[in-house]
């Protein structure tokens, strides 16, 4: 067995222990529900483009807003087309799985819900820990949300976590270091 087959084979292992063990009435209607508001980063792009509207917000809006689409382009268009991991509810003898949600189109790794969610959650964090603390809480659930529903592999949503914090931690400092947030603001130097 590679290390690829390990891995895989730990993941499945956490995917059946949450099937079995934590799946309940309550949270099979919660999860889709959670999955939803990640799908195309929409909420969170709903989130920057308010932030937009008010000079003292907007550059939080613009740094969510770049951190979401540097996660979506490297990691949607680059990496899992690189990578080319199939998704967990696409393997045959997990065929049993009921499943809650649409079965995904496209590769598992890295999940572009949870990337996306920690990129944008993580940028608002810099700019107010208050409610970054809040939306990093909402990405968390999020990230859950796509083990829970049988659509993501852990280490796909470990990854896209991670992932989804590199992108904006380095977007946030390059905003910092080239005080993007005072031009955005209308502040002269």
């Amino acid at each position: 067995m590679n290390v690829f087959e390990q891995i895989t084979s730990i993941d499945f292992s956490i995917l059946m222990f949450i099937y079995e063990n934590i799946r309940s009435d309550f949270l099979n209607a919660v999860m889709p529900v959670l999955s939803h508001i990640g799908e195309y980063g929409l909420i969170w792009l709903t989130i920057s483009i308010a932030c937009l509207f008010s000079k003292k917000t907007r550059g939080c809006g613009v740094a969510m807003l770049v951190s979401v689409v540097v996660s979506f382009l490297l990691g949607e268009v680059v990496i899992k087309n690189v990578v080319c991991r199939v998704r967990p509810c696409n393997y045959p003898e997990y065929g049993f799985i009921d499943m809650l949600v649409s079965k995904p189109k496209g590769y598992s790794f890295p999940s572009g819900h949870t990337s996306s969610s920690f990129a944008a959650s993580t940028a608002l964090f810099f700019y107010n820990k208050k409610w970054g603390t809040a939306a990093l809480a909402l990405a968390l659930l999020i990230g859950f949300s796509r083990l829970y529903n049988f659509v993501h592999f852990p280490t796909d949503v470990l990854c896209g976590m991670l992932f989804g914090i590199l992108c904006a931690v380095i977007v946030c400092v390059v905003f910092r270091k080239y005080k993007v947030n005072d031009r955005l603001a209308g502040i002269k130097e």
